[in-house]
């Protein structure tokens, strides 16, 4: 399964125990700052980005 963890500090000891747990139980981690999330909230048609890049929907 793929996780991402959203924090902004991903040194902090909570999120590395969280990515650790993660990892050993066989999932995909990647740890998200929030600040670098951005919306673009079109009607009918919002997009979400991270780092200038769009999200792609599930």
């Amino acid at each position: 399964m793929k996780l991402a963890i959203l924090s902004r500090g991903p040194k902090s000891y909570s999120t590395s125990r969280l990515k650790e747990a993660a990892l050993k139980r066989g999932h995909k981690v990647k740890v998200l700052n929030t600040l670098k999330f951005a919306i673009d909230l079109e009607e009918l048609n919002p997009d979400l980005y991270y780092n200038k890049k769009t999200i792609k929907r599930l």
